[in-house]
């Protein structure tokens, strides 16, 4: 690879002996790697390569799966390359902990912090660029997340509606990217001798939001995918300085992973706690972890007490179902489903489309909503239409009928065709919803209509 001069020198100077092997590894292919989705392990385990597990991340696997293999496009596995699994790993979230992945897009870090939540808690997922916004909320989807609300706002959006809301806010900040140079060569060419300190200032910017968003006692994760110090070790002893009520956590480091340096930066010694990840030692792009508790509240006035009390008390009333639309899909679950799986007290509409919300509630209001939990389907003339996200999201043994299928009918759904259905069924009537599977997952909602699979596979998927 062809790396800028200055690149370069800039890694000879700081890393001194280590720099040749360093620099060299940017000539070796990119590590790739997936994550095994929690939920549907039992499933997916006997379809996938699992000989080289990431020692360090729980399901993680090095590896190639294809995107329109079953266990990706069911949501089996999450592909994410090695070294970034870590920052899911560090997070560490807790069942019922409110949560913030402030930069969420693509969504490899939100869904494997919620897939340690077993859907239980709120995982808000925000991402500012509208189109990643849309891509973040499709991989949520295609996870089977149940308890994750997808934002697309600016940081100072989220922190004036949300004081000191969250137990744990993952802040993996936008930034130069060097660690994307053999995945993406193109990348390279953005780099320049000022670059990293162009990408430092915006990172200051986000982290001055998600402190105000942080509990008392919360911690902050700050990672990136770049090896400049002034974008890690350096916005790290910005923090410090900054913020004295916040202080490092040490980050478990294994055979491979090296402490951040506080030469590097002020010499504070709370920098050895961060850890850095580099290419040339470790199977992975690499990467840069700190973790930091926030000791006290920023601001601790009564008054500011009285507000966020009263702040969190608001909340968004979107409408109810009505009796007859209450009807409709009441009996939709009865004819879809071996019991409820839904709590109806959760369920809300919202421009005809039905979802059930976390049971945690925000105040939403002035916050753009991707998605908000669970999308359930919408109401048509005189019917309930179901969603996709149910085929991902719910097990085979909740569904009264599954219809197991081949490999050529897996990709003629795929592409969009009906499928001819003349196999015996658990109930005779027709213009039923049912569950696709092949191999065993759940990868589409089909319709049943006189011998013939209606295909509701969403346009945006079918190839």
């Amino acid at each position: 690879m062809n790396l800028p001069e200055g690149f370069q020198e800039k890694y000879r100077t700081l890393l001194g002996s280590q720099s040749d092997a360093f620099l060299a590894s940017f000539n070796a292919e990119p590590s790739k790697g997936f994550r095994i989705n929690p939920a549907k392990q039992r499933a997916v385990l006997p379809l996938v390569d699992t000989s080289e597990p990431v020692p360090y991340v729980s399901g993680g696997y090095y590896g190639n799966v294809a995107g329109k293999s079953i266990v990706h496009t069911s949501g089996g596995v999450y592909s994410q390359e090695p070294s970034a699994m870590y920052v899911g790993q560090t997070v560490a979230p807790q069942p019922g902990e409110m949560v913030l992945d402030l930069c969420a897009a693509p969504g490899g870090k939100s869904t494997h912090i919620a897939s340690q939540m077993a859907n239980s808690g709120l995982l808000v997922a925000n991402e500012i660029n509208s189109k990643r916004a849309k891509i973040l909320s499709e991989n949520i989807e295609r996870f089977g997340l149940t308890n994750v609300v997808v934002t697309n706002n600016a940081p100072e959006q989220l922190a004036e509606k949300w004081p000191e809301t969250f137990d744990r806010i993952l802040v993996d900040a936008p930034c130069s990217g060097e660690g994307m140079f053999r995945k993406d060569h193109e990348a390279v060419q953005y780099w320049h001798p000022n670059y990293a300190a162009d990408c430092a200032a915006r990172q200051k910017t986000i982290v001055s939001q998600a402190v105000k968003m942080l509990k008392p006692g919360g911690t902050l994760i700050y990672s990136t995918c770049t090896f400049a110090p002034e974008e890690d070790e350096q916005i790290i002893a910005w923090i410090l300085k900054n913020y004295p009520e916040f202080r490092t956590l040490p980050i478990q480091k294994y055979p491979g992973m090296q402490s951040g340096q506080p030469q590097w930066a002020d010499n504070n010694p709370m920098l050895n706690d961060t850890v850095r990840l580099w290419p040339h030692l470790l199977k992975g792009e690499g990467h840069f972890i700190a973790k930091l508790i926030k000791q006290s509240a920023q601001i601790t006035t009564a008054e500011s007490a009285k507000t966020r009390k009263k702040k969190r008390r608001k909340s968004v009333r979107q409408a109810m179902l009505t009796k007859a639309e209450t009807e409709l899909l009441t009996d939709f679950i009865k004819q879809t489903f071996q019991t409820n799986p839904f709590t109806f007290t959760q369920i809300e509409i919202n421009d005809g489309h039905v979802h059930q919300r976390p049971n945690i509630q925000l105040d939403y209001e002035g916050i753009r909503i991707l998605r908000n939990g669970l999308n359930l389907g919408v109401f048509k003339k005189n019917r309930f239409e179901a969603d996709h996200a149910l085929a991902l999201a719910l097990t085979t043994s909740e569904f009264r009928q599954v219809f197991e299928v081949d490999e050529q009918q897996y990709q003629h759904y795929r592409h969009g065709e009906a499928l001819a259905w003349i196999k015996a069924t658990p109930q005779k009537q027709s213009k039923t919803f049912g569950l696709l599977t092949y191999q065993g997952l759940g990868f589409a909602i089909g319709k049943l209509v006189n011998q013939q699979l209606k295909n509701y596979y969403p346009k945006g998927l079918r190839d």
